[in-house]
């Protein structure tokens, strides 16, 4: 079995592979402070309360943008899984060519979600992650990272907006009933919901009139079944899209070993 870990500045995600086949998922908050034991001990709970092994787990691969983790997680491998973290970097064989300026720029989640996108879609293809930022990659028909955009996430938006005003309230990100709001609550999500949809189809009406029309656009990370409900260009949901390029890239190297 595999064990994928995805960590990201706010969640880290925790996928099991049994055969290419995703089995088990977990989202918790990626939390700086924990220790290599901390983090062992929760994934051993984790797979006690799902009924696996940790003996069973033959490969870890790990996608981060939260640096002083690595080592943390690396260390944690060794100790409870003992086995060598696999860590994805622009460097590593992903079938994908990375055409950025600096390749080292570009996050290891971004990479993973462009593997897992052209090998379910091929290209042009557009992956919209819905994280702390929102991230815009592109990929063309011939396997090459072209780049993409990265803009504001949900979370940082409401929080900035909360926080620089007197009277309006913190409140939930949501679809809301109707788009004029008649409440400061009711105001506040409609502002959030419709302007978060009207700025992603904004840029994908962009990238697609440059892509051209067969462009294939994929949204995944924590708000995306909600914007997508009300995008235009938004063509499919994977919430799971980061595990399964993690799972792609293993195999990919297993293969070459």
């Amino acid at each position: 079995m595999l064990l994928a870990l995805d960590a990201g500045n706010t969640n880290i995600t925790i996928g099991v592979f049994r055969n290419g086949e995703l089995i088990h998922r977990w989202r918790l908050r990626t939390v700086h402070e924990q220790t290599a034991d901390e983090w062992g001990i929760l994934l051993r709970n984790l797979f006690a309360l799902a009924g696996l092994d940790l003996a069973a787990i033959d490969g870890l691969i790990v996608s981060s943008v939260v640096p002083p983790l690595d080592p943390v997680l690396a260390a944690m491998s060794r100790e409870y899984f003992h086995r060598e973290a696999v860590f994805v970097t622009p460097e590593a064989d992903t079938g994908l060519e990375i055409a950025y300026d600096n390749p080292a720029e570009v996050g290891a989640d971004r990479v993973v979600n462009s593997v897992a996108a052209y090998h379910r879609f091929g290209g042009p293809c557009v992956v919209v992650d819905f994280g702390t930022a929102i991230t815009f990659d592109v990929i063309s028909t011939d396997a090459r990272y072209l780049g993409g955009l990265i803009c504001p996430g949900v979370g940082i938006a409401t929080a900035g907006l909360f926080a620089r005003t007197a009277r309006l309230p913190m409140v939930e990100f949501r679809r809301p009933e109707k788009l004029i709001g008649t409440s400061t609550v009711g105001s506040i999500q409609s502002g959030l919901y419709h302007g978060m949809v009207s700025m992603v189809d904004g840029i994908l009406d962009r990238l697609v009139a440059e892509l051209g029309d067969a462009t294939k656009v994929v949204a995944t990370g924590g708000e995306a079944k909600l914007v997508a409900a009300e995008s235009r260009r938004i063509q499919s949901v994977d919430e799971d899209l980061t595990l399964r390029g993690l799972e792609l890239i293993w195999a990919r190297l297993k293969g070459k070993q």
